[in-house]
């Protein structure tokens, strides 16, 4: 997938025009790639038109004008562009009662430092490569958003669009799994192009 550049990034009077508009096809984009998986989890499968507008999100609400740190943002969300071969997503942990945040969470943990969350690929598992530094089991914490790469062996990328793929969880306080849809399927082929 071909990085982004800072060039491309709009300064905050021209993104304000094409803001809502833009923000518009974002969710249109980001609905079939959005997968719940068992009660508490989200996985949010990103590209680069997603990335973009995260960065631009960022540059508006912090107001960012120097062209260094908005390289600065460029470059942290090009680390997460899905690479050849891979799909990329953020994976959320929506907890709704807030009195259950902590509970959730406590369960939970360990979540991104095992073999728990896994792709399926027909016969093919691939196991979630998550982002480090966003738990802490010593200390019992985890955060609600987690980074996570699905590196497709050659096999599995030819058989994606036909067979069977499901994100599984089979954590010892939550398994689940779903089956992703024709359309879903679908929007991330072109990630793995």
């Amino acid at each position: 997938m071909k990085l982004l550049e800072t060039r491309e990034i709009l300064n905050l009077v021209e993104y304000e025009k094409v803001r809502e508009a833009r923000r518009r096809e974002i969710i249109e984009l980001k609905r079939p790639r959005r997968v719940q998986v068992g009660r508490y989890l989200t996985f949010v499968f990103e590209n680069r038109e997603t990335m973009w507008f995260q960065i631009q999100e960022m540059v508006r609400a912090e107001r960012l004008v120097d062209e260094a740190k908005i390289a600065e943002e460029v470059e942290v969300y090009n680390g997460l562009l899905p690479r050849a071969g891979e799909l990329s997503a953020t994976m959320l942990i929506e907890i709704v009662d807030a009195s259950q945040i902590k509970p959730v969470l406590d369960k939970l943990l360990g979540i991104d430092t095992r073999d728990y969350v896994r792709m399926t690929v027909g016969p093919h598992v691939i196991v979630g490569d998550f982002e480090a530094g966003h738990s802490d089991e010593e200390r019992g914490k985890l955060s609600a958003v987690h980074f996570v790469r699905f590196a497709l062996p050659p096999e599995a990328r030819r058989s994606f669009a036909t067979a069977e793929v499901a994100l599984v969880v089979e954590h010892p306080n939550e398994r689940a799994r779903s089956v992703l849809s024709d359309e879903t399927r679908r929007s991330l082929l072109a990630d793995l192009a």
